[in-house]
């Protein structure tokens, strides 16, 4: 029999619905709110995870690329396996969300993240060690004086470890060609981690907007987001550390590798930090595991604990919301007329096609961002990740959260977050057709973009990479191991650059007498190469201003974020929300982020003027691109999406501003209406209500 509590304890002692729909006692209203808290605070470190091992991924494409020896293009695929994970569960998972153990399946989706991120590591300790390309001969303990330019020169089997002698060189690796297949292990790892992520963003945000208050539900899901950008913020700064680790590190003597962070065929330890990423993600599925399935809505405790609590004299039955019996055929029936619903709305559908040229635009900037400032600014990858996640990333993090504290502290209408998310976007554009000013001269490189005789630029990149300087000394044209001579001009090899001498050893050795720099004004015997490209410092200086423009557009972008998110919350019928959720990711990750990183990788290798080689033939990845032509197809293809994303939101603010008047009449509050609402749903109906969730039926209409 149930136990009697007068009205006077009411004030002390209440009731609790767990997850388990048994009535436990509770010390005050607060321990529920405490369950929201810890609730926030894990989707919070969920966020921080995800973002964390993404953005490290994100950081080390152009390590997979040259470890590898793949393409561009091929990183793309491998990034855009990541988009086919989502698509293949985003839609399930989105639309089932409130019939399942939310929580849960957040934390089986934290695991698989962790899983994939320990796959992905696999190809380390299967592959030999990094063998770059260098075709210097040296040897061991020895300061002999080795001749580049030389018939008999030993550049025709050209050494590919910093401490091999030409003996040990004979078809290195070509009995291990299977280890060029070895990035699949890579591509089902980042396949792994996209189905894991796919229950965290739409479950988690509809978890929090079904549970908290109308008012509240803005700042928790922008603090949310927000918290989440340290992920990604440490992420890049844990990229940018492994980054500037020998990729073999504790495996080779470290002093006796030739090249610096700078030279495009270093590869940094990219395995180390994934093994971080995949702990990292383990941890944060530990507490879903404990939280329940539904919480009471945050405000409305206390009145719906008084409402069904047994007073003296007055005993009355509680009926428990029971959990909803997921049914398989009732979920397939109802899930055409729920997409037919969404897809009827016309703020959706444009919010929709705004996602992905979003996502596009986005997708593919980050990318290749690294990539794009190593090679039109002149600075190793190392540096770049680094100043990404400690300037931009920060910066993106105060817009999102400010964006959201706006929207609390003003509490800004759906007309009023549209035109704010209209006009952030349209200056952020603006500011963004400035980067085209912020340009860098192509590296010259004697027979590729400057002449050997170093007065102007080749009219064709298609020229022969052979002179009279150096026409007796047997260089093979598809080796790339670049010296900076003293005319500033950058050589393929010291044979090319016609060096015949040279002193010391390792990252000190200096070439002599190179007859291809003695033609540039230099005496006979006067000119010497170094090892490494020739420095650019007209881009180096131009970079600091390149950084504070990114800076100030990725700001005003993060501050229009949230509001825009916002929007679809506030457009679509409670009960679709998850479902809008899942449907706006999977748009935005099928047409945009499986794409982009694809297309956008193709058209840069289009502009690469050398290509490594491989140790077995077969060209690797490219070593010089024509940074012009990079500069105009890379920021021109976000200028052109982001272009058509300012139309989008002009039309999203037409329309918002016809559905819904300007004095908010008709937008009705969800929670307000379940509120005032007396009538209940229908018993045979009430079973498919979540505990705690909110009512749409008597709103149904206003989102029609």
């Amino acid at each position: 029999m149930e136990k009697s509590i007068t009205a006077g304890q009411l004030k002390d002692k209440s009731l609790f619905q767990d997850s388990n729909d048994s009535r436990v006692p509770a010390k005050s209203v607060c321990h529920n709110c405490s369950k929201l808290k810890i609730f926030l605070g894990a989707l919070a470190f969920s966020f921080f995870a995800k973002g964390f091992s993404g953005s490290y991924m994100k950081s080390m494409t152009s390590q997979i690329e040259r470890r590898f020896e793949i393409s561009s293009s091929i990183v793309g695929i491998i990034d855009g396996s990541f988009e086919i994970g989502n698509l293949m569960v985003m839609v399930l998972v989105s639309y089932l969300g409130p019939r399942v153990h939310r929580p849960k399946v957040i934390a089986v989706g934290c695991l698989i993240m962790s899983l994939g991120a320990f796959l992905s590591v696999m190809p380390q300790f299967l592959m030999g060690r990094y063998n770059y390309e260098r075709v210097t001969v040296t040897l061991d303990n020895s300061s002999t004086s080795v001749s580049a330019c030389s018939p008999a020169s030993s550049e025709g089997h050209p050494v590919t470890d910093a401490t091999e002698t030409p003996s040990t060189m004979k078809n290195f690796g070509c009995e291990k060609t299977t280890n060029s297949h070895l990035w699949l292990f890579v591509l089902v790892g980042n396949l792994l981690r996209g189905i894991g992520e796919a229950p965290v963003m739409p479950l988690g945000v509809s978890y929090i907007d079904d549970f908290s208050k109308e008012e509240n539900s803005a700042f928790y899901i922008g603090l949310v987001r927000s918290s989440g950008m340290f992920g990604p913020t440490l992420g890049f700064l844990l990229g940018s550390f492994c980054a500037s680790i020998w990729v073999d590190i504790g495996v080779v003597d470290i002093d006796a590798i030739s090249i610096n962070p700078k030279d495009t065929r270093w590869v940094g330890a990219w395995w180390l930090g994934l093994l971080i990423c995949g702990v990292v993600n383990f941890i944060a599925s530990l507490p879903f595991w404990f939280l329940p399935y539904s919480l009471p809505i945050e405000g409305e405790n206390l009145n719906l604990k008084i409402s069904h609590l047994p007073v003296k004299g007055h005993l009355r039955k509680i009926d428990p919301p029971a959990q909803p019996q997921l049914k398989f055929s009732e979920a397939v029936q109802d899930f055409f007329p729920a997409l037919k619903k969404l897809f009827g709305n016309p703020i959706f559908l444009v919010f929709i096609f705004l996602t992905i040229l979003q996502y596009n635009s986005l997708v593919g900037l980050i990318t290749y961002e690294t990539k794009f400032m190593e090679q039109q600014f002149n600075v190793s990858v190392a540096r770049a990740i680094f100043l990404i996640g400690v300037i931009l990333l920060p910066i993106t993090i105060l817009g999102m959260f400010l964006g959201g504290f706006l929207i609390k502290k003003f509490k800004l209408h759906i007309t009023e977050m549209t035109k704010f998310a209209c006009i952030t976007f349209i200056v952020a554009y603006l500011l963004n057709l400035l980067y085209f000013t912020c340009g860098c001269e192509v590296l010259r490189v004697a027979g590729l973009t400057a002449p050997y005789s170093g007065l102007k630029y080749l009219s064709s990149p298609k020229t022969s990479f052979m002179a009279s300087c150096n026409a007796d000394c047997g260089c093979k044209p598809d080796q790339w191991d670049p010296v900076c001579g003293d005319n500033g001009i950058t050589y393929m090899t010291a044979c090319f650059a016609g060096c015949k001498s040279s002193t010391g050893t390792g990252k000190n050795m200096v070439f002599h007498n190179c007859s291809c720099v003695e033609g540039q004004g230099h005496g006979l015997g006067n000119s010497s190469a170094v090892l490494g490209q020739c420095q650019r410092e007209n881009c180096t200086k131009s970079f600091p201003y390149f950084l504070a423009l990114q800076a100030a557009c990725a700001f005003i972008l993060a501050l229009g974020g949230t509001p825009t998110y916002m929007i679809m919350f506030r457009s679509v019928s409670p009960d679709l929300k998850s479902f809008a959720v899942g449907i706006e990711t999977l748009g935005g990750r099928i047409l945009g982020g499986l794409p982009a990183p694809i297309y956008f990788g193709a058209l840069i290798d289009e502009t690469c003027l050398k290509w490594g080689a491989k140790n077995c033939g077969g060209s690797g990845s490219c070593r010089v691109y024509d940074t012009k032509a990079f500069r105009n197809v890379y920021l021109g293809l976000i200028a052109g999406l982001r272009a058509g994303c300012c139309l989008l939101y002009i039309a999203l603010f037409v329309l918002v501003t016809k559905r819904f008047k300007p004095d908010g009449k008709e937008m009705t509050d969800i929670k307000n209406t379940e509120i005032s609402t007396s009538k209940e749903p229908d018993t045979a109906n009430r079973k498919d209500i979540l505990p705690g969730a909110r009512t749409s039926e008597e709103t149904e209409e206003t989102y029609m």
